[in-house]
């Protein structure tokens, strides 16, 4: 089987994949949360790479940003399109926290393997 460039999962897992996307969306399941909120919760994002990620969400239709003017505030929140992603990414993250010791189980062999030859 060939995957084309063109092949709509091969777009939409470049968008869900990166290392801080799904659990950017994993910190808005509950409501809207301001940046430094997000911010707390993502530790080790820095603020720059926080931004970006948010900018290319709101681009994808994943979430919506809201200006309140008094006093002045950012909001995101996961627009439709983004809250249907909620239960593919809940699965994603049970499978992982059911098989992270078999996976760390798997890289320790693996690594012990090849640090012989």
């Amino acid at each position: 089987m060939s995957i084309s460039r063109g092949c709509p999962s091969r777009a939409v897992l470049n968008l869900v994949a990166g290392r801080w996307t799904a659990l950017i969306i994993g910190s808005m399941e509950t409501g809207p949360r301001r940046f430094g909120e997000i911010r707390r919760q993502l530790d080790g994002i820095t603020q720059k790479v926080l931004t970006d990620k948010l900018r290319r969400l709101e681009r994808d239709g994943i979430l919506k940003r809201t200006v309140v003017e008094r006093p002045l505030e950012v909001h995101y929140e996961l627009t439709p399109l983004g809250l249907t992603l909620i239960g593919p990414l809940a699965a994603i993250r049970a499978w992982a926290e059911e098989h992270i010791g078999e996976v760390d189980e798997s890289r320790a062999s693996y690594d012990g393997d090849y640090a012989l030859a």
